[in-house]
């Protein structure tokens, strides 16, 4: 018997170390653009899990609409891949996607698409649920940026970095139907909760542009930090995070006064932003530093910075707050 206990403590022993690495649910994915690679992080203990080869230049990434799967847009390197949104494991990937800088589904989840920054496009697959197939390629002045869309999927906006411009491109006819001049720089857009204007964050100077959509017009400059850039709501239908990569701040928008309300001061240039599902903490990527910022909302004061990779930029768990 004594013999066979050993046997059986050596064959432990042995067979550990080639073990399958655990799988944690709810991990913070970010994309380390820089260096090519997908940093998972524990939300609890703030510690990395691993990190892995994702493909060339990932910048952005979103959840197909059934949540099943995490599309992380490899730029440079042409191609989708998609991850399992809870734990980060590859699941497949979809190469020949041209140049795919940030992404995004109609909220009827009948278009996919892909802003080709260094292509000067905008690209337009139909999707199925699973497939994506090809069906237009509009060209834009320069620099296409970021997106946003209407909440009848009628419309897509576009931020074109290079020419200072937000296009408005019809998802039916996939053609430009208008084009205003706007900030210098222009980066981050959504869309307020009423559906009634478009909040752009102008990088190039400090504040955020409000655009009535239907008028075609600016109606205000909210005032911001330098280096204003992208855009993440905290859930409740009002407020909108808004980060400045070069005060090194994040301010908060109130949607419906459009007037800022509070400032966050978080270091090494925030960019891209996720809200845990209780509204309680926001995670920030910081470009300049390969650092993650936790930041406890209540108390608005940064209470963890979390080493990651070079040039640190999309981030995302599965519970998450909504994105209005």
């Amino acid at each position: 018997m004594r013999s066979r206990s050993l046997l059986a403590s050596l064959l432990v022993a042995f067979l550990v170390p080639f073990a399958a690495p655990a799988v944690h649910a709810n991990v913070v994915v970010v994309l380390n653009s820089r260096d090519a690679t997908v940093s998972l992080l524990d939300q609890q203990t703030y510690k990395e899990i691993s990190t892995f080869p994702i493909g060339k230049e990932p910048h952005h990434l979103m959840a197909t609409p059934d949540n099943k799967s995490l599309i992380v847009a490899n730029a440079v390197g042409d191609e989708l891949v998609f991850l399992d949104p809870k734990t980060g494991q590859i699941q497949r990937r979809i190469s020949d996607i041209a140049d795919p800088y940030q992404i995004g589904f109609s909220p009827d989840q009948k278009w996919f698409v892909s802003n080709s920054l260094r292509l000067d496009r905008v690209d337009f697959y139909r999707y199925d649920g699973k497939d994506l197939k090809l069906t237009s390629r509009v060209p834009l002045a320069k620099l296409p940026s970021h997106m946003a869309f209407d909440a009848a999927s009628t419309t897509v906006f576009i931020t074109q970095q290079g020419s200072d411009q937000v296009s408005a491109i019809d998802l039916a006819t996939q053609k430009v139907k208008w084009t205003i001049p706007v900030g210098k720089l222009p980066a981050g857009i959504v869309m307020t909760p009423d559906d009634k204007y478009l909040l752009v964050g102008i990088m190039g100077k400090d504040y955020v542009e409000v655009i009535d959509w239907r008028a075609q017009k600016t109606v205000k400059r909210i005032k911001a930090g330098v280096g204003t850039h992208n855009f993440r709501a905290l859930g409740d239908k009002r407020h909108i995070f808004v980060s400045n990569r070069t005060s090194n701040e994040i301010n908060i928008l109130d949607q419906q006064t459009l007037e800022m309300v509070g400032s966050i001061p978080v270091p090494g240039g925030p960019d891209c932003m996720e809200v845990s599902e209780d509204g309680k903490t926001l995670w920030a990527t910081l470009r300049w530093i390969k650092k993650v910022a936790v930041v406890d909302i209540p108390s608005r004061k940064v209470i963890k910075l979390i080493p990651v990779g070079r040039s640190p930029h999309g981030v995302y768990f599965a519970n998450r707050a909504g994105n209005m």
